[in-house]
């Protein structure tokens, strides 16, 4: 199980971010989470939305660079070290994480993460009893 997680490359100039921002309002795409990695002279703001694929078209529609991709997001209960125990699980599988981002949603925690290997990381995550989520689920939880 994964969810549709799309990344926009902006560049770090003043009001490029508010350009994306605006689309989703005036599309009604709600976020649900995101992050920015930067560098010099452009960044990658990765988004987790009600509507990815209509998000997508919007962002394309309107000339903005934008992928999409899956990536996993589990639940972990509200409690410290959670996000701790997922990942020693995950590394001792010896699976690299590329990124991770996390946020509390529905008093659970969140974490959004992409793998080198994500035939094995979802075997891992079902073996471990780990939840995964699809969009559908992560919506619900709105």
């Amino acid at each position: 199980m994964t969810v549709h997680q799309i990344s926009v490359f902006v560049e770090n100039k003043s009001g490029t971010l508010l350009k994306v921002l605006d689309l989703f309002k005036e599309a009604g795409i709600q976020l649900i989470a995101s992050t920015i990695s930067d560098t010099v002279e452009y960044g990658i703001y990765r988004i987790i939305c009600s509507e990815p694929a209509r998000a997508l078209k919007a962002l394309k529609d309107a000339g903005i660079s934008a992928d999409e991709s899956d990536v996993f997001a589990i639940t972990l209960d509200n409690y410290p070290g959670r996000a701790a125990d997922a990942v020693s699980i995950i590394s001792a599988a010896g699976i690299g994480i590329s990124y991770l981002y996390s946020f509390m949603l529905a008093d659970k925690g969140i974490l959004v993460f992409r793998t080198d290997n994500p035939e094995k990381t979802a075997e891992v995550i079902g073996r471990a009893g780990m939840k995964a989520l699809n969009d559908e689920a992560l919506l619900s939880l709105v």
